[in-house]
C-alpha cells in the first residue's frame, strides 16, 4: 500500500502545478467572461449594473455585430475547405509522385507558418496595392491596359483577407497530412494499381479513409484556429474596414471594449465562445466514422 501511496502522491505532485495554472488562467477567466456578460460598466468603472440578458438581446438587434458574424462563419467555412484541399492534394503529391527536391518544396511551403501576421498581411498589402501592386501589375500585362482594382474595398475585401489566410495556413496541414500519408503502406496501392484503380481512386478510397482520424482531428483544430487568425489578420490588414466590411467577430469584440462597453462586449465573447464549441462539436459528430487499420 505504502508504495501505491508515494506513486499517487508523486503524481499529485506533478500534475497539481499545471492544473492550478490552467484553473487560475483559463477556468476562472472564461466564468468571469460569463458573469460580466449579465453586468454593465465602463472599461475603467467599478460600478456594475447587473442588465441580465440585455446585453444578448442587444446582440440580436445589432446589424454590425451579424454582420460580423456573418464575416467570421464565410471565412471558417471557405479558408477551411480551400485550406484543406490544397493540403491534402500537395501532401498526396509530395508524398507519392517522384519529384526531385521534396524536401526543399516541404520547406517552402511551410515557411508562411513560421512567419508572423503582420509580415505576412504586410507582404499582401503591398500584393494588393491599386497603384503599383504585384496583382494590378500582373493584370494590366496579361489586358495589355492599365488596371486599377481596389482589392481591399467593400466588395472584395473579404476575398483578399482569405487569399492571404490560406496562403499562410495550407503548408502547416500540408506538412501534417505528409506525416501521416507516409505511414500508409505502399503495397496497398501497389495492390491497387493492380487492380486497375487510377490516382484519383486511389486517393479516394486509400489515402483519404485511412488518415481520416488526422483529418478529423487538424479540421476541429483549424476551426478554432481560423476564429483567432481572423482577427489578427484583419486587424492587420484592413482595421475592420472599409465601413465595417472586414469586420469579424473578435475584432468587433475589441472594438465595443475600446469604447468602453464592458459588458457588451463580454457577451460577444460569450457568443464567439459558444459558436466555436458548438461548430467544433458539430463537425467532430458529422466526420465520426469506424477507424481503419491496415
Amino acid at each position: 500500500m505504502r508504495p501505491n501511496k508515494g506513486r499517487s502522491r508523486f503524481i499529485v505532485l506533478c500534475v497539481a502545478p499545471a492544473v492550478i495554472l490552467f484553473f487560475v488562467f483559463m477556468i476562472l477567466p472564461t466564468l468571469n467572461v460569463f458573469r460580466m456578460s449579465l453586468y454593465e460598466r465602463g472599461a475603467y468603472s467599478p460600478t456594475e449594473t447587473f442588465v441580465g440578458a440585455a446585453n444578448f438581446q442587444a446582440l440580436m438587434q445589432d446589424s454590425q455585430f451579424i454582420r460580423s458574424m456573418q464575416n467570421t462563419i464565410l471565412l471558417v467555412v471557405v479558408v477551411t475547405i480551400v485550406t484543406f484541399a490544397f493540403a491534402l492534394v500537395f501532401a498526396s503529391i509530395l508524398t507519392h509522385e517522384k519529384i526531385r527536391g521534396k524536401n526543399l518544396f516541404r520547406v517552402i511551403f511551410y515557411i508562411p507558418n513560421i512567419l508572423s501576421v503582420v509580415v505576412i498581411s504586410g507582404i499582401f498589402s503591398a500584393i494588393y496595392k491599386p497603384e503599383n501592386g504585384m496583382l494590378n501589375s500582373i493584370l494590366s500585362l496579361l489586358s495589355g491596359k492599365t488596371v486599377t482594382v481596389l482589392w481591399k474595398d467593400a466588395p472584395l475585401v473579404m476575398v483578399s483577407i482569405i487569399i492571404a489566410m490560406i496562403w499562410q495556413a495550407i503548408g502547416y496541414y500540408m506538412v501534417m497530412y505528409m506525416a501521416s500519408m507516409a505511414s500508409v503502406p505502399e503495397s496497398l496501392y501497389e495492390s491497387a494499381s493492380l487492380d486497375g484503380a487510377g490516382k484519383m481512386r486511389q486517393f479516394f478510397q486509400i489515402t483519404i479513409p485511412l488518415i481520416w482520424t488526422n483529418i478529423r482531428t487538424t479540421l476541429t483544430f483549424s476551426i478554432i484556429s481560423t476564429i483567432n487568425m481572423a482577427f489578427l489578420f484583419v486587424k492587420a490588414m484592413t482595421s475592420g474596414g472599409p465601413n465595417g466590411a472586414s469586420e469579424v467577430a473578435l475584432s468587433y469584440m475589441y472594438g465595443q471594449k475600446d469604447a468602453g462597453l464592458y459588458g457588451y462586449s463580454m457577451a460577444i465573447g460569450v457568443v464567439i465562445f459558444l459558436f466555436s464549441f458548438l461548430l467544433s462539436a458539430l463537425v467532430n459528430y458529422a466526420t465520426k466514422r469506424e477507424p481503419l487499420e491496415f
